[in-house]
């Protein structure tokens, strides 16, 4: 399923119903008077996040959604029958934007949470209720109101709550593919991962944990260089940063190299994103010659805790999978 996290579409609530202008007819009531009933309500489109949906691409190509019309009202009281609602389905984590004013409508976080994005007009009244003491025949009665037409901007972020991080071809899918059931796209070269991938994570007498391999970034990204801002909003949505980096390809000289750049980018995007908590993590310990490497980044950052693994031969993933529970836990402590 090819990953869609944006979609505009255009909503159209349904119309009220008009209502009857009628006088009852009977033998005995020849004056029975007005009887027309009310039009009916029109249905409204409905957002619902559902954790049945992981993208958005089952609504990217249908440009419009409408509900059906409520229906006019008729003679003898009838009132006419309410329009059927028109409900969409989204992935939790679904951001609603007014398209033509950017404002952010709803933020659907919750499964199965309805909102409700165009409101039906309502249904006119019936000449029933316009008979005074002295118009008891009147001729005339409410048109139904319009329905409301808009155009939405949808924008997907997902909920994990680990977001793995860093330049290409650190191992993030690697990793994500050796703690979880998760099986992404994995090569060597840049950009193996062109969508975000997520993994539920399980450690032994704890509970499980959300993770996300995000794509490689690149210097730039905030501005869209490489995939670019469009992948940076996903981690916005996670409570702990996973930096994983190749420790196989550190620079002697520099060893922070790679590290700053990511920093850097996570700054410039937003504030709130480069002050989230992070993990170090040195991967490809596996390979000849990557402990020295490892050494002198640890010596380069005293001031950090940073683990080391290989996630290609499972090197202290098990530790790594109990030190991130034991960091969310502490989050949720703090809250």
């Amino acid at each position: 399923m090819k990953f869609i996290d944006e979609a505009t579409i255009i909503v159209q609530s349904g119309n009220g119903g008009r209502g009857c202008v009628s006088f009852r007819r009977e033998r005995f009531a020849p004056r029975g008077g007005p009887d027309g009933g009310d039009g009916g309500i029109g249905g409204d489109v409905v957002l619902k996040a559902t954790s049945n949906k992981r993208t958005l691409y089952h609504i990217r190509f249908r440009q419009e959604y409408k509900a059906e019309n409520g229906q006019a009202g008729q003679g003898s009281q009838k009132y006419g029958r309410g329009g059927k609602d028109h409900i969409i389905d989204v992935p939790v984590g679904t951001l609603v934007y007014n398209a033509e004013t950017g404002e952010l409508l709803h933020d659907l976080v919750n499964p199965d949470e309805p909102v409700v994005v165009a409101r039906g007009g309502r249904g006119g009244r019936g000449n029933l209720h316009f008979k005074t003491s002295t118009n008891r025949a009147p001729h005339y009665a409410q048109p139904g109101e319009p329905g409301e037409r808009l155009t939405l901007k949808l924008e997907l972020k997902l909920m994990a709550d680990v977001g793995i991080i860093g330049v290409p071809n650190a191992g993030k899918s690697t990793l994500i593919s050796a703690i979880s059931s998760a099986r992404p796209k994995i090569a060597d070269y840049p950009f193996t991962t062109l969508t975000p991938n997520l993994g539920v994570v399980a450690v032994p007498d704890a509970e499980p944990f959300v993770i996300a391999d995000i794509p490689g970034l690149i210097e730039g990204a905030h501005e869209g260089a490489g995939l670019g801002i469009r992948f940076l909003r996903h981690v916005e949505r996670t409570r702990l940063l996973v930096h994983l980096i190749d420790c196989s390809g550190l620079s002697e000289e520099d060893p922070l190299q790679s590290y700053r750049t990511i920093r850097h980018e996570l700054t410039m995007y937003s504030d709130g994103l480069a002050q989230k908590p992070e993990l170090v993590v040195l991967n490809k310990l596996d390979v000849s010659g990557s402990g020295q490497l490892a050494d002198r980044f640890c010596q380069a950052l005293p001031d950090r805790e940073v683990l080391r693994i290989s996630a290609v031969t499972h090197l202290r993933l098990e530790h790594l999978k109990t030190y991130i529970r034991r960091q969310l836990d502490i989050l949720d402590e703090s809250l």
